[in-house]
């Protein structure tokens, strides 16, 4: 598995859902989590980045995993 730098979860005004950006030094990748509420707490949408991160390969440390409100 590859290792990411970092992630970052946000909210997606237009979709309505929250996207997840895995940082791996100057790629980004961005995914959708669609079955996530804009209501979901801080852990959980970790826990769902960290799962999306590895479904497509990477591994992420949850610690490196912001969340912007």
């Amino acid at each position: 598995m590859l290792r990411a730098d970092s992630a970052k979860v946000d909210w997606d005004e237009h979709k309505k859902q929250w996207l997840v950006h895995l940082k791996m030094g100057e790629e980004v990748i961005r995914r959708p989590l669609p079955n996530s509420s804009q209501t979901a707490g801080e852990d959980v949408l970790r826990s769902l980045a960290v799962e999306s991160a590895q479904a497509d390969g990477y591994d992420v440390d949850p610690a490196k995993v912001s969340i912007a409100r």
